[in-house]
């Protein structure tokens, strides 16, 4: 039989996360034990605090077992956090991290879910490794963790036995990832179908809603995006932005990269693309309507930067999250 240990941090870390996890892998258990005869996993909820408490006391949790009483465990399941102080999470979990490495050194592998991606990076482990964590934590993510290859278009990373998810409820995506890795097919689609989650997501674009990297300090790149974001409909010649800051355009794009994690020319076009996605959210105007609106004149042009960003075409967007359009 193998171990899993799902993780308690101290401070606040989603309650949900943890409830769900232990109750689909229970789950799991039982589906298994039917066919098998035994468990597959034992499963002990671990910390470094005898009870954790959530949401000011209003809720607190036990954990089985304090992490230093783990000799040996197959694999980690690291909980997302709750709130956005991201360096005391890290500065009172220290143990945590530390007893994650040694695991991981000794053959574990490990998950984290949501901002819980936060906890792992500072250990080192994800250091030159791909990652996903909630899009709206990716401007913190980048500045604390230059050496991560951050990807939160991506629903789940799975890299040399460690593994990521996108942010917020998507976590239920990585726990049946999870269940068909560990268990198999048949028992993540048992468990899909009695928690009623939809399976074989592998993407987050969907609902990245994109307001633009402005916490970087970069007087001239904040000119820059504003006069990006006020000319939509315009044609931008980089060149000639780059020539108003007389600035050169390889330093100009050197600095935006540097400030915002985007080239010039692809935060104009997640500018663009933002905005058609409120336009068909919000209007019943034509895809050529919208696509004129965000200042882009070639159809196959439009569609494919829409289909890269958010990874669906502008009609199926327009379908999914415009209630008129679905009606209709």
């Amino acid at each position: 039989m193998k171990h899993l240990t799902l993780l308690v941090p101290d401070g606040q870390s989603k309650l949900s996360s943890i409830i769900c996890t232990y109750k689909v892998f229970l789950k799991a258990n039982a589906f298994w034990k039917n066919i098998h005869g035994s468990d597959r996993f034992s499963i002990q909820l671990a910390g470094i605090s005898d009870e954790v408490e959530f949401y000011d006391g209003l809720f607190s949790v036990k954990p089985h077992v304090n992490i230093s009483k783990i000799a040996k465990t197959d694999l980690i399941i690291m909980s997302a956090l709750n709130n956005h102080d991201y360096p005391g999470s890290i500065s009172r979990n220290k143990p945590i991290t530390d007893w994650i490495v040694k695991q991981y050194k000794d053959g574990a592998a490990v998950a984290t879910m949501c901002t819980g991606a936060f906890l792992l990076a500072s250990s080192g482990l994800l250091d030159g490794k791909s990652c996903s964590t909630h899009w709206a934590a990716e401007g913190t993510f980048r500045e604390m963790f230059p050496k991560v290859n951050l990807q939160t278009n991506l629903l789940i990373t799975d890299e040399n036995g460690i593994y990521t998810n996108g942010g917020a409820f998507s976590f239920l995506n990585l726990i049946l990832y999870l269940v068909e890795k560990y268990y198999d097919r048949e028992t993540a689609i048992l468990c899909a179908k009695m928690f009623q989650i939809e399976m074989d997501r592998n993407s987050q674009s969907p609902f990245i809603m994109f307001t633009g990297q402005k916490q970087h300090g970069d007087e001239m790149v904040l000119q820059a995006q504003s006069y990006i974001e006020n000319n939509l409909q315009e044609k931008i010649v980089m060149e000639q932005l780059a020539d108003t800051f007389a600035i050169g355009r390889r330093n100009f794009d050197r600095r935006f990269i540097k400030a915002t994690g985007n080239t010039p020319v692809e935060y104009v076009q997640r500018v663009r693309i933002e905005a058609a996605k409120k336009a068909f959210e919000a209007t019943r105007k034509t895809i050529n309507e919208v696509m004129y609106d965000v200042g882009y004149s070639d159809v196959k042009a439009f569609r494919d930067v829409f289909r890269k960003i958010t990874g669906m075409s502008p009609i199926a967007y327009r379908d999914k999250y415009n209630k008129e359009s679905a009606v209709a």
